[in-house]
C-alpha cells in the first residue's frame, strides 16, 4: 500500500497516532458537546465516525455507521448520548448552522 501523506513531513503512522490521541481527548472531554464542536469547527464526533466509515470502505472493509461511532465514542452512541448530551439551545443550533454553511 502506498504511504499517503497529509503534509510532506507527516506520515500515515504519525497522523494515525495523532488521530488516536484526538479521539482519546474527545472521549475524556465529554463536556465538549457535539453541537458546540459543530458551532466552532464545523465537525464533531459523528463527523469523525462518518469519515472512519468512509475510509474503511475505501480500504476494502465496510464499517457500519454504528460501529464507527462506537470506535469514536468508546461506547454505543445511544449510551453516550443518554449520559452526556444535553438539549441544544437555539443559540447553539444557530452557531452550528452558520459554521456548517462555511464547510462548503
Amino acid at each position: 500500500m502506498r504511504e499517503h501523506k497529509i503534509m510532506p513531513e507527516v506520515t500515515d503512522a504519525v497522523a494515525a497516532d495523532a488521530f488516536r490521541r484526538l479521539v482519546a481527548h474527545l472521549r475524556h472531554r465529554s463536556d465538549a458537546e457535539n453541537i458546540d464542536l459543530m458551532g466552532l469547527a464545523g465537525f464533531c464526533r459523528n463527523c469523525l465516525a462518518d469519515w472512519i466509515a468512509e475510509a474503511s470502505e475505501a480500504h476494502g472493509r465496510l464499517m457500519e455507521r454504528d460501529e464507527a461511532r462506537e470506535a469514536i465514542y468508546g461506547m454505543p452512541f445511544g449510551e453516550w448520548k443518554a449520559r452526556f448530551q444535553g438539549e441544544a439551545t437555539p443559540e447553539q443550533v444557530r452557531r452550528m448552522e452558520e459554521s456548517v454553511a462555511r464547510n462548503g
